[in-house]
């Protein structure tokens, strides 16, 4: 059966993905790009993430993009990996799968014949190491219909390589943890501004591991609210049924702000610097400990502190008359 010339590209917007679409593009072969975002990307966090940057890229490719989310079945995965974790929690080879069985699926529509990866092989341990690669491919259903530009010469010929689609001998064996010659290709190709060239993904985090891995343990029944909120502040689990959230600036209380919602109880300074903390808790929670947990991160000494309490729509004030002691505080830190 003779093969489309139009490929799906993964499009990180990072070095590798940016490269392997331009080889492809530069033979006149059709590309749409899919880029993948989750609440654990860390691409240019300070800035507008992942997905910005690879629209950014489609855009300068000239070329299409899709961005589509891992939703709930994703983060089950994280869960309970079937291929297990990495350093910290990242399930690097299932979500290498995860993501190709989507592709897989939108290629009938998009009218798509084969896959575009950024992979360069040995680069990352998990997931990029011969054998890993090749399960992947298999798992996902893709069986010679995934092309890797940057590492070709590594594999045996995929089938659009065998058909005459793809241009073997236009393809490059780059292997190894080395990035010098995808820099100095960039430069070659007017490729600039890649500020996440090796990919970013806080699941390798080992401070946003112990928080993910307590959210697991005593919330079955968490929301993305929950995972958004790991990446923001001071967390301390006080006991099972009760942890709290801090910020860390303005920018962080406001976020707090944002996403506490109706599921976490807000609790703000009103007469001291100090700042913001959302509580979970399946219990009447602790104002006490919790007033003089926020108290602990002022700067101001006073005799006593005075604090407001949202829960959903209503409010409360109470006041506390001491911080609470920085070394007790220390050991139900989680990360």
């Amino acid at each position: 059966m003779e093969m489309e010339r139009k490929a799906i590209a993964l499009l990180s917007g990072g070095l590798d993905s940016t490269l392997a679409v331009k080889l492809i593009l530069e033979q006149g072969i059709e590309v749409e790009a899919v880029n993948f975002v989750s609440p654990f990307c860390n691409c240019t966090p300070k800035k507008a993430g992942c997905e910005h940057q690879a629209k950014r890229v489609a855009e300068e490719l000239g070329i299409p993009i899709r961005v589509l989310p891992k939703g709930m079945d994703y983060i089950k995965i994280v869960e309970n990996p079937p291929h297990g974790y990495g350093r910290a929690m990242n399930p690097c080879i299932d979500c290498r799968i995860y993501m190709l069985k989507k592709v897989k699926e939108l290629m009938p529509k998009l009218k798509a014949s084969f896959v575009i990866t950024g992979e360069v092989l040995g680069q990352r341990p998990m997931s990029q190491r011969r054998n890993q690669i090749a399960l992947i491919e298999k798992e996902s259903g893709l069986s010679g219909l995934i092309v890797r530009p940057l590492s070709a010469h590594h594999f045996p010929p995929s089938l659009p390589e065998e058909q005459g689609i793809v241009d073997r001998g236009k393809l490059l064996n780059l292997a190894g943890r080395s990035r010098k010659v995808q820099l100095q290709l960039a430069k070659e190709k007017g490729i600039k501004d890649f500020p996440c060239p090796a990919g970013g993904c806080l699941l390798t985090d080992a401070a946003i591991a112990r928080r993910l891995r307590d959210l697991f343990q005593h919330i079955p029944d968490y929301t993305f609210q929950d995972l958004h909120l790991l990446k923001i502040g001071r967390h301390f689990r006080l006991n099972p049924h009760f942890k709290v959230i801090l910020g860390r600036n303005q920018r962080e209380n406001e976020k707090l702000f944002t996403l506490a919602g109706d599921t976490y109880i807000l609790y703000q300074p009103t007469d001291f610097r100090g700042p913001a903390a959302v509580v979970r808790t399946t219990d009447n929670p602790d104002d006490k400990t919790i007033g003089e947990i926020i108290a602990r991160y002022s700067q101001d000494n006073r005799e006593s502190y005075r604090l407001r309490k949202r829960v959903k729509d209503e409010e409360s004030v109470f006041i506390v008359y001491k911080k609470y002691p920085p070394d007790a505080l220390e050991k139900f830190r989680l990360g």
